[in-house]
């Protein structure tokens, strides 16, 4: 399994951070917008977004002050591929 893969299943093996990625599956959201959303502290949901962020599952960017996130689609097709082979055994 490459690097890239294992970041990806890491990133996916917490409740909170597909939370998230259901939530950003809506639409881009803001840093804030997301944090409403849970019931941890904003420095949390930070730490979930970084994990995101860097396994590639999402983007971020800045507009007047606010960070805003998205979903990289495309990257999920690396997680399909993998458990299509599994499927196939």
């Amino acid at each position: 399994m490459s690097d890239t893969l294992d970041k990806k299943f890491k990133a996916l093996a917490d409740k909170n951070r597909l939370k998230i990625l259901l939530y950003l599956k809506r639409g881009n959201k803001t840093a804030g917008k997301i944090a409403k959303q849970f019931s941890v502290s904003a420095p949390t949901i930070s730490y979930h977004l970084s994990i995101l962020e860097n396994s590639g599952l999402i983007f971020s960017w800045r507009v007047k002050g606010y960070i805003y996130y998205s979903i990289k689609f495309s990257e999920f097709d690396e997680i399909i591929d993998w458990l299509k082979t599994i499927h196939k055994i």
